[in-house]
């Protein structure tokens, strides 16, 4: 783990957050190859991924643009900036996710139930 990835894992600890490191996903390149990513956490209660970003001249557009394509929930930290920034731009993130994912799985659910009536 990089110097920047510790310091998420700390943080995601203290949240209580359950996470596995670098859990491998299948994804489809841009020429539709398969490929094997691993994104650097995977928030288990939550179902989706961070990405640690460290440097701010790395370019993750092409990243975002692959994981998007295939599907995949992907929250990207960007650590060069203070932490006091990152950590809330996280919590505020997964509020989001979890408050967009309930309605969802709430519409979902009705209209389920409105086709078996």
């Amino acid at each position: 783990m990089t110097r920047c990835e510790k310091e998420v894992a700390l943080t995601l600890e203290k949240l209580g957050i359950e996470w596995r490191y670098e859990h491998p996903i299948f994804v489809w390149d841009e020429q539709g190859r398969p490929r094997v990513w691993a994104p650097d956490f995977y928030l288990v209660p939550f179902g989706i991924y961070l990405e640690v970003c460290g440097s701010i001249t790395f370019d993750y557009t092409y990243r975002k643009k692959i994981l998007s394509d295939n599907g995949y929930q992907v929250i990207f930290l960007h650590l060069y900036k203070t932490s006091r920034h990152w950590k809330r731009f996280l919590v505020h993130a997964l509020e989001f996710y979890v408050k967009h994912h309930t309605k969802k799985l709430a519409l979902a659910k009705n209209t389920l139930q409105t086709k078996i009536e």
